[in-house]
């Protein structure tokens, strides 16, 4: 792997243990308030200050690590899955049941993602009943990015199978007797995996952006719990009087992104053949 392949990979570790380990570390609960200690600048005893309620603004960003990465490693997982299923069912089975499945994901990929996943959000926690509002929040904006994510892989994925199909060595499978469903799985699927491993490396950042944006404008997750989003959008009401609130956590956001665009450049280039010749 390059050199910029092991920062990414050093970033995505350091954040997943401030994720894991952050608020112990600090000594100090993600939603433990001190009023006295409201809107401090950075100390030796709040590494990043605190926030409008005295809550240290470090914990919060560990808590809001936890909530981003699990809303996105979710949703991408998911996509993925979803995506690879229908995108490679289409393009090697062909003909009219192609067309039809691609039709409908370009009718889906013609419309605005903000508003699907809005929309997706609000019907999906209308149905969670019974669970907590932090269960049902989370698991709704899960459901909710994969839903409007997995026409982008469902595209990847048929371009490539229909690709993988015509060569030689799926042609050899046929002939051995190998049906459809065996060569999709177990000869198509593997060998088309890089580009999808790949594919998910750059999905992450975009569903951790999606969640933050969601957050920020108040439709996420909600408080005394945090997202980046919810700490971003808490900060750019005082960015001018305190900057720490926002500068933070954009810090976090920017860092992540760089790290998984980092890390995906670097599985590309280790997993496509035609960058080493």
């Amino acid at each position: 792997m390059s050199g910029a392949g092991w920062v990414g990979a050093g970033l995505l570790l350091a954040l997943v243990t401030v994720a894991l380990l952050g608020d112990r570390v600090s000594g100090h609960a993600f939603d433990a308030q001190d009023p006295d200690r409201a809107l401090e600048t950075p100390s030796l005893e709040h590494w990043m200050g605190t926030d409008a309620l005295g809550r240290d603004l470090f914990a919060r960003i560990a808590e809001g690590a936890r909530v981003s990465l699990l809303v996105a490693v979710g949703a991408t997982g998911i996509a993925l899955a979803l995506g690879i299923v229908y995108g490679a069912v289409s393009g090697y089975v062909g003909g009219r049941l192609d067309d039809f499945l691609m039709r409908v994901v370009d009718v889906l990929y013609s419309l605005p993602d903000l508003l699907l996943i809005i929309l997706a959000k609000e019907v999906l926690e209308g149905v969670l009943v019974g669970v907590s509002d932090l269960v049902r929040t989370l698991v709704a904006l899960v459901l909710a990015l994969s839903l409007t994510s997995w026409v982008g892989v469902a595209r990847l994925a048929r371009g490539l199978v229909l690709q993988a199909r015509e060569e030689a060595w799926v042609e050899a499978a046929r002939a051995l007797g190998a049906r459809g469903p065996r060569v999709l799985t177990r000869h198509v699927l593997p060998n088309i995996a890089g580009p999808l491993v790949v594919t998910a490396a750059f999905r992450v950042p975009v569903a951790i952006l999606a969640e933050s944006t969601v957050s920020f404008i108040g439709l996420g997750v909600q408080p005394p719990f945090a997202s980046w989003g919810v700490l971003a959008s808490d900060g750019f009401t005082a960015m001018r009087s305190f900057p720490h609130l926002i500068l933070f956590p954009s810090f976090a956001i920017a860092a992540t992104l760089v790290a998984f665009h980092l890390l995906g450049d670097a599985l590309r280039d280790a997993l496509d053949p035609r960058r080493k010749l």
